[in-house]
């Protein structure tokens, strides 16, 4: 682990602008999580609101409550993490002065936003004096990129994608259940992340696909997969989606169709979510419709649908899911509520 983290979040930890946030508190390997920080929530158990299961990660007001806490009960903060996923990935000015704050407390500050905390002069001085890091995770190194190749070829995994039908779904949370149910069941498994969230949580291979130059996306995929199986000899590799086929400002999951060559895929789903995340008047295309462009473009099947519950009241989940796999004739669960041990047949059985 790098460390304990306080997460900021302020007044975006019920939306899907918290994704991070959300990712950080259900599940990373890379940080213990202490507190979040929402003013709006303050007080608050973060798991209650977001899964309505307790964690045991307070949401507190502000940065000072959170030392004031971590002292109280023996924790020593050590970073943070920026929850916030803005619109376009902007710095904003509340971010900049919630991280320069955190430095002057002697925390080390993480971000995934796409403009970086580390060109804010002030902000990096103050850092560099006190001897702590700005880590800007979606900073490209100078490494040399890789094209692709054709090596996935020679990957023997078993490899899975989780799609989804619209950005900010759930398709990272549904694959790290999936790749924790399939460890659990004897059968190795890598999650292969293609977001900055995945990296906070600690998978160990992957890319931050929107940061990569377009030439490099499939090769940097193909790379990440062919590594992990060359590393681990995984039986299963799960692909992480990134947005969704058709949404009309972060159309993805070509890439990974084209370059990781998946034999199944699973599409993640909101029945409740009529438009596309952010953008009113933009209708969600359907989800047949998603299924068919999805298995026409991988010439493989959706194996599976998993739900997002978002503002499906629990008593009626049952009711939705079934009413989609009896007209989908596919299994239908929801990770978070039915776990994903059903899929596990499916998967077993799925051919190169």
């Amino acid at each position: 682990m790098d460390g304990t983290a306080v997460v900021y979040c302020e007044g975006a930890f019920d939306s899907t602008y918290g994704k991070t946030a959300h990712g950080l508190v259900r599940f990373t390997e890379r940080y213990r999580i202490a507190y979040v920080i929402d003013s709006s929530l303050a007080g608050q158990d973060a798991g209650m609101v977001l899964d309505r299961k307790p964690s045991g990660v307070p949401i507190v007001k502000n940065l000072g409550e959170a030392l004031i806490r971590a002292a109280e009960d023996g924790i020593k903060l050590t970073h943070m993490v920026v929850g916030i996923a803005t619109d376009g990935g902007y710095l904003e000015q509340p971010v900049i002065d919630a991280a320069l704050e955190a430095v002057k407390a002697g925390l080390n500050v993480d971000s995934g936003l796409h403009e970086f905390l580390s060109d804010e002069d002030e902000l990096r001085k103050t850092a560099m004096a006190s001897g702590l890091v700005l880590r800007d995770i979606r900073r490209q190194s100078t490494m040399r990129k890789h094209s692709f190749t054709g090596k996935i070829e020679d990957v023997t995994s078993k490899r899975i994608a989780i799609l989804g039908t619209d950005s900010a779904i759930g398709k990272r949370t549904t694959a790290w259940i999936l790749v924790h149910m399939l460890r659990t069941s004897g059968i190795s498994a890598e999650l292969i992340g293609t977001g900055q969230t995945a990296w906070m949580q600690g998978a160990k291979y992957g890319i931050i696909l929107d940061s990569l130059l377009n030439d490099y996306i499939s090769g940097e995929l193909e790379h990440a997969i062919w590594s992990a199986w060359n590393d681990e000899k995984m039986d299963v590799a799960v692909i992480e989606g990134q947005g969704s086929l058709m949404n009309p400002a972060y159309p993805g999951g070509f890439e990974i169709i084209a370059a990781g060559r998946p034999h199944g895929i699973i599409m993640q789903h909101a029945p409740n979510r009529k438009e596309y995340d952010g953008f009113p008047g933009y209708p969600l295309d359907s989800l047949e419709d998603q299924i068919h462009i999805a298995e026409f473009i991988s010439k493989k099947q959706v194996i599976a649908v998993t739900i997002n519950h978002e503002g499906i009241p629990m008593d009626m989940l049952d009711d939705v899911c079934s009413e989609i796999a009896s007209r989908l004739n596919l299994p239908v669960v929801d990770p978070l509520i039915h776990g994903v041990e059903s899929l596990l047949p499916i998967i077993t059985k799925l051919k190169l």
